[in-house]
């Protein structure tokens, strides 16, 4: 989802919000055997899939180009074998490939597989580029579906949803993609790789956390950013803005939006005793929209006065969506996060497809005409329909734990569509389940980045090294306390933060550079 309907809308090609995963750890098994050939190695078919074709292939390297609507580039990548193998479960008519590119030479000994986003389920060529050059084996594969806003798998030709096709993006194919890369490299080097990792943010984030709770033995660390963990529900919830406009009938332009939100960053900023542009912990925000009533934007050349109607709808969706009678049905956007991405002038196509075919069933539906009333039985339908294939919500982890693994994830406070406290209640599932927040430290930790748009630490808002920390982590018993990350503040400046270890949050010491790390210090955050 990496911020595509803002670039989408502004028409440029969507190369600065591609993830490139980098690792700053020194290089752990580099004996790759002097003499291997790119040729085609024997695979077994993982259980319930047969194998249609293995292909290898040698290639240059130099500049990859990313395919599909994410583009973008990397240069500077060494030659790779590519090996490329498809698979099929009997019965189900789906043909999924699996990727494993393998640098010729300087291999690090290390294996990495990537993740997709939106609906695409793996990377589009950029980031296993990026991989190769920091020296990794990497993996990823399609799931058999298509780009990233390709939704044309869903229905069968009947009007059904393709299960099969939904079960292999939900989590099947990357469990898969685990099994046959892994084989992939032992076959070419003849030895296996030292650790294994997985990374993704978004729907890579949510397939990074159904590997951990699903496939607990596939990888050694797991880096999952941004994750879209419980998709039937906050799917459906990012819809929310479009219908409070459309029952409201009160649609506010960006200009009025961002009137809002530069204000609730000014009134909320000093919450963390300093004045960086940054607002630190969302949640103690309770600025209300109804202050700026009367006063005027303006927009496009033209003076708009805000109204109490865009007031309410504003305060609508930062509360989040509800049911008639008041009932919390998930997050609402974070006050801080761009509103116009999922309140503009047309939903934005993530959640529109996934409430018009995998809930409604009905590409035709006219999203403008949900009442709130039905748009709690879509929500709830969508959770009934769909939590036990792709909610990602299990919070028992003591499989991953007891492996050894590693799950480390960041996520953006001003992420507008896949809201932070979703992760941050997954978060607390897990402590419940699994005997409180240290135990949870020793094996998964997360890192709440202020003022961070959705994956913004790949580059679009900032940036994080936390493969890097999760090496660190896996190899050297290294636990992250705090992520060492550059942030974008309000006025557009770089300020250097180090992101602190869930619950604690950032607290300006009273005195020093506010741009500079060490003024801050993590303290567990005040009570509203």
């Amino acid at each position: 989802m990496k911020r595509l309907l803002t670039v989408l809308a502004a028409g440029v090609p969507l190369a600065a919000a591609v993830w490139i995963p980098t690792a700053s750890a020194e290089t752990e098994n580099s004996a790759v055997p002097a003499t291997f050939a790119c040729v085609t190695p024997s695979v077994k078919a993982p259980s319930g899939t047969e194998v249609e074709s293995v292909t290898a292939v040698r290639q240059a390297g130099g500049t990859i180009n990313g395919t599909g609507l994410l583009q973008g580039t990397v240069s500077g990548v060494p030659a790779f074998c590519e090996v490329t193998v498809t698979l099929t479960h009997p019965g189900a008519d789906d043909h999924a490939k699996v990727q494993t590119w393998l640098p010729l030479t300087g291999w690090n000994g290390r294996f990495q597989a990537l993740g997709g986003s939106a609906y695409l389920a793996g990377d589009n060529g950029v980031g296993m580029g990026n991989a190769v050059k920091n020296g990794y084996a990497a993996t990823t594969t399609n799931a058999g579906v298509g780009d990233v806003l390709d939704t044309s798998w869903a229905l069968d030709g009947k009007g059904n949803v393709d299960t099969a096709l939904l079960k292999n993006f939900a989590s099947r194919s990357q469990h898969e993609a685990a099994v046959v890369g892994k084989e992939v490299v032992d076959g070419v080097y003849g030895k296996r790789a030292a650790y294994s990792y997985f990374t993704g943010c978004s729907t890579g984030g949510r397939q990074g956390y159904a590997e951990a709770q699903q496939y607990p033995d596939d990888y050694d660390g797991i880096l999952a950013d941004a994750p879209a963990v419980n998709w039937d529900e906050f799917e459906v919830a990012t819809l929310w803005p479009q219908v409070v406009m459309s029952n409201e009938k009160t649609h506010p332009t960006d200009c009025e939006f961002k009137e809002f939100t530069d204000a609730a960053v000014k009134a909320c900023d000093k919450l963390d005793g300093a004045t960086d542009g940054l607002v630190n912990d969302p949640e103690r925000c309770d600025f209300d929209p109804r202050t700026l009533i009367g006063s005027t934007v303006l927009c496009d050349g033209k003076e708009l006065t805000i109204t109490a109607a865009d007031a309410a709808v504003v305060r609508k969706i930062w509360d989040g969506p509800r049911t008639t009678t008041g009932k919390k049905l998930w997050p609402g956007v974070p006050v801080g996060a761009d509103l116009s991405g999922l309140a503009g002038a047309t939903p934005f196509p993530v959640p529109a497809a996934w409430v018009k075919l995998w809930v409604a069933k009905d590409p035709s539906l006219d999203l403008s005409t949900i009442t709130y009333s039905q748009f709690t039985k879509l929500f709830k339908q969508s959770e009934a329909e769909y939590d036990k294939i792709i909610g990602t919500d299990d919070p028992d982890l003591s499989g991953f734990r007891n492996a050894g693994g590693k799950l480390l994830t960041w996520h953006g406070q001003a992420d507008p569509y896949i809201p932070t406290q979703g992760t941050v209640q997954y978060r607390k599932q897990v402590e419940q389940e699994m005997g409180g927040s240290k135990r949870v430290d020793d094996f998964y930790r997360l890192f709440l980045a202020p003022g961070t748009d959705h994956c913004g630490l790949n580059g679009s808002d900032g940036s994080a090294d936390g493969l890097g920390a999760l090496t660190a982590w896996v190899e050297h018993g290294k636990a992250p306390r705090t992520l060492p990350a550059t942030l974008i503040n309000s006025d557009g400046e770089q300020v250097a933060r180090d992101l602190c270890s869930y619950p604690e949050v950032s607290r300006y010491n009273g005195y020093g550079d506010q741009s500079s790390a060490s003024s801050f210090r993590c303290v567990l955050p005040s009570r509203h």
